[in-house]
C-alpha cells in the first residue's frame, strides 16, 4: 500500500470574484480556455472528461477531445454505437469536466446531449487525417474482440479498399452537442478555500457562489 497523504500543494495563482464574472458562462469559459492555451506547454487543453449513466445503471467517465464550443454549447465526436453512444441514447443527461493544472482551474458542465446535423459530422470527418477516418471504419467501438490482430487486419483491408483520400463517414459515427444547464467554475485558492462560481439556467442564467 502507498500512503498518498503527503501529496499536497497550495493553489495560489489566481482568484475568481463575482465582480469580474460575466453574465453568461460561455463567455467566461472562452476566457479560461484561452488562458489555458496561453500557458500550455504542448498539452491538449481541449481534453475533457465525459461522464454518462450506462445501461447497467453505473456512471462511467472517459477522456475525449472537445472539438468546438460556442454560445450553444460543447461539441465532440464519437461512435454512436459505442458504450457512451448507447448510454447517451438511453439518457442524454451527461457531465463534462475540464481540469487545467497550469492555471489551477476546473470547469464542470451538466447538460443534455443531442446529435449534431449530419452535414456537421461530414464536415468534421473530412477534416480528419486519413488514418483517423480509416480507424473510424475499422473499429466497432466498445465491442469485444479476440485480439489486436483483428483491428490491424481490418485496417489493412480498408487501406486496400480506399487507396485514395476518399474515405466515407460511417453512419454510426458523428457529433454530439451538449447544451449546458449548469456550469461551475472552480479556481484553486490557498488553504483549500477555493473559489466556486456556478451558473444555472432558469429563464436565463443565474450566477451564484458556492462554499468551497
Amino acid at each position: 500500500m502507498k500512503d498518498l497523504s503527503d501529496y499536497r500543494k497550495s493553489y495560489e495563482k489566481s482568484e475568481l470574484d463575482e465582480a469580474h464574472a460575466p453574465d453568461f458562462p460561455m463567455e467566461l469559459f472562452g476566457k479560461w480556455f484561452q488562458d489555458a492555451e496561453a500557458t500550455s506547454s504542448g498539452e491538449e487543453v481541449n481534453v475533457m472528461t465525459v461522464s454518462t449513466i450506462g445501461l447497467d445503471g453505473f456512471p462511467k467517465a472517459r477522456i475525449i477531445l472537445l472539438k468546438k464550443y460556442d454560445a450553444d454549447g460543447f461539441t465532440f465526436f464519437t461512435n454512436y454505437g459505442s458504450e457512451k453512444g448507447k448510454a447517451i441514447a438511453a439518457n442524454p443527461n451527461i457531465c463534462l469536466s475540464f481540469f487545467w493544472p497550469q492555471t489551477e482551474r476546473q470547469v464542470i458542465i451538466k447538460g443534455v446531449a443531442e446529435k449534431v446535423p449530419q452535414a456537421d459530422s461530414d464536415e468534421y470527418f473530412l477534416s480528419r487525417p486519413k488514418g483517423s477516418r480509416l480507424g473510424a471504419l475499422a473499429s466497432n467501438q466498445s465491442e469485444v474482440i479476440a485480439s489486436r490482430k483483428v483491428i490491424d487486419d481490418r485496417l489493412a483491408e480498408l487501406e486496400q479498399v480506399y487507396p485514395g483520400d476518399d474515405v466515407p463517414r460511417p453512419e454510426t459515427w458523428g457529433g454530439y452537442l451538449v447544451r449546458p444547464l449548469e456550469v461551475e467554475f472552480w479556481q484553486g485558492r490557498a488553504n483549500r478555500l477555493h473559489d466556486r462560481i456556478r451558473y444555472r439556467k432558469e429563464n436565463g442564467w443565474i450566477r451564484e457562489r458556492l462554499s468551497p
